[in-house]
């Protein structure tokens, strides 16, 4: 039987309940946006007393369904003031379902100002011990000795001296299969929550754990073979395919090609030195260098896909994990950096503060627009992420991300909605995402909504990623998919075969119904997509905002991006209609 963690951090208790019966059917972001609209107020300040971080694995985490290994974190956000929800491949989410957890829900304020704690779950219960010791650490220095300490079948959640120093984009970092500090929740500043609230770690070890009840397992294993097997013949997802052979980073030749891959801060959709931060260029040069590099990573257990990847210095020795597409965009084309090696590191140190790539380099690319360091100055970059760990008041700045930054420098090209910096696809080039950035709930989120599927590589059908048409209709209907594949724990790459592949389709939402006991179908996925974005939508106003908040940039609106020229130029009475349902 499922219980909810709730973790008190005003008296430091950790008590189980029963999981009421209107959330006994949901999870992952199912679950944290429903506890986070029943239980937050909306217009409380998101580092206060009053705020809540739920973390929530999905509805088929800590099975042995394909590529199932997410958890969902959520609350509100002190990035961009709405609700929130980010989430992660990691064994934590498998931990947590197999102890019988179904969600935790951290709130409360600490007693004592500066004082961090970390929380130790097993299956005898949970505890509070003094995290003074790693305070201040690199959590690249933290993580092994956590794992010294608690033995190597544990899975940590953390937060780095980003989330001490509640800077709003702190993320909330998990442990990879092989105990790395890889694997983030980063978007939104969750991390900063849990700084305010002074929960520095959660250590758990699944250990005799109760483990996941299915309640038709036949119904269940038919599912998963079905999204098994669609898993492993699709092109972008088969082993072999385009992400296991050159990760997500295959998209950088892919979007500069298409005109769409933002340079220099968002004025250009087109690279010169794409080919140099590519996926090839990664694959390759893994190859050449051997040693500790690896194509073809799992991030959790349970994953067929295996996206990720294990960069190495020159001499072969292991350098950081994950050189993927986001993150390469961010620190390279995005701030003109052609050198995998220094992305590396940039990426390296955002695991180690405790920050979200896309953010930072984001914020980097605005800084730099801003006058701090020449667009392709990468040792400029670094330094700049160093001011971050050591709380500078530059660093300080920074670390409150590109809106803030951009407002601090007078900068008019800040490529953000709702305060969050837009990822690696250029609104104006490629016009479904760009709805997609404007109008979902929680800021600029690619992954809310993946127009790209259709626009750019032709899955689940065609679109043409230039014009304003259909593009409305188009990335509603994602964003209402994506809000219930969030919810089950799978892998949204698992979107690529279930668009094209309708036994794939009919897999998840089988594994789903079978884990559950219920008779889910299709037009279910449709419903509890629309459920958990009205929920979204709805703490959203009460928190205060409008349609005037789905709005873009305005420098897209009068700016031609090369080299297609293109201005933004979808009527706001179309991106109004997205939230018609």
């Amino acid at each position: 039987m499922s219980k909810i963690l709730r973790v008190n951090m005003t008296d430091l208790t950790a008590a189980y309940e029963d999981v009421p019966e209107k959330y006994k059917l949901m999870g992952g972001r199912w679950l944290t946006s429903s506890i986070v609209a029943d239980e937050v107020e909306p217009t409380c300040h998101p580092l206060g007393p009053n705020n809540k971080v739920v973390l929530a694995p999905g509805i088929v985490s800590g099975t042995d369904a394909p590529s199932s290994g997410r958890i969902s974190v959520g609350g509100k956000s002190p990035l961009t003031g709405t609700i929130k929800e980010s989430n992660a491949g990691t064994p934590f989410s498998q931990h947590l379902a197999r102890l019988g957890i179904k969600a935790v829900v951290v709130e409360g304020f600490p007693k004592e100002k500066g004082k961090f704690w970390l929380l130790r779950v097993d299956k005898d219960g949970a505890e509070f011990l003094p995290a003074d010791e790693y305070v201040g650490q690199g959590l690249y220095e933290a993580y092994p000795a956590l794992f010294d300490r608690f033995g190597k079948k544990a899975a940590i959640m953390g937060i780095g001296v980003g989330g001490e120093m509640k800077m709003a984009m702190a993320g909330v970092c998990f442990n990879d299969i092989d105990g790395r500090p890889s694997r983030y929740s980063g978007r939104g500043g969750m991390g900063a929550v849990l700084g305010s609230k002074g929960l520095k770690f959660i250590v758990t070890d699944d250990t005799g754990g109760p483990g996941v009840d299915i309640a038709d397992k036949d119904l269940f294993n038919t599912g998963r073979k079905k999204l098994t097997e669609a898993l492993r013949t699709h092109d972008v997802t088969k082993k072999g395919g385009a992400l296991n052979t050159y990760g997500t980073a295959v998209l950088i030749n892919i979007l500069n090609e298409a005109g769409g891959l933002p340079t220099r801060n968002f004025s250009s959709g087109y690279f010169e030195g794409a080919s140099k931060i590519s996926g090839e260029a990664i694959a390759e040069t893994i190859k050449q260098r051997g040693g500790a590099g690896k194509m073809g990573h799992p991030c959790h257990p349970e994953c067929i896909i295996q996206c990720s990847n294990v960069w190495p210095y020159p001499d072969g020795t292991e350098h950081s994990s994950v050189q993927e597409y986001e993150s390469v965009w961010a620190f390279g084309a995005n701030c003109g950096i052609d050198d995998l090696d220094v992305t590396g590191e940039l990426i390296r140190l955002c695991n180690d503060y405790g920050v979200d790539t896309i953010e930072s380099g984001g914020t980097i690319a605005v800084a730099m627009e801003g006058g701090l360091a020449e667009f392709g100055d990468g040792q400029k970059a670094i330094e700049l992420m160093h001011e971050i760990d050591k709380g500078t008041p530059l660093g300080r700045i920074l670390g409150q991300g590109a809106a803030f930054t951009g407002r601090a420098l007078g900068v008019i090209r800040v490529p953000g909605v709702k305060g969050q910096n837009m990822p690696a696809y250029s609104p104006r080039a490629v016009k479904g995402i760009g709805v997609t950035y404007i109008t979902n709930p929680q800021g600029a989120d690619h992954t809310i909504g993946y127009t790209i599927a259709p626009e750019i590589l032709s899955v689940g059908g065609k679109a043409d990623p230039l014009t304003p048409e259909g593009k409305a209709e188009l990335s509603r209907n994602f964003q209402i998919a994506t809000a219930f594949i969030d919810s089950t724990g799978y892998c949204l790459f698992i979107a690529f075969a279930i668009l094209d592949i309708p036994e794939g389709f009919e897999g998840m939402v089988e594994s789903c119904a079978g884990l559950l006991g219920t008779n889910w179908t299709a037009d279910d996925v449709t419903r509890i997509g629309k459920e958990i974005l009205k929920k979204e939508r709805a703490f959203n106003e009460a928190a205060g905002f409008t349609k005037a908040d789905d709005r873009p940039p305005e420098f897209m609106r009068y700016e031609p991006l090369p080299p297609h020229n293109q201005i933004w130029d979808v009527p706001d009475e179309a991106l109004d209609s997205v939230w018609e349902f």
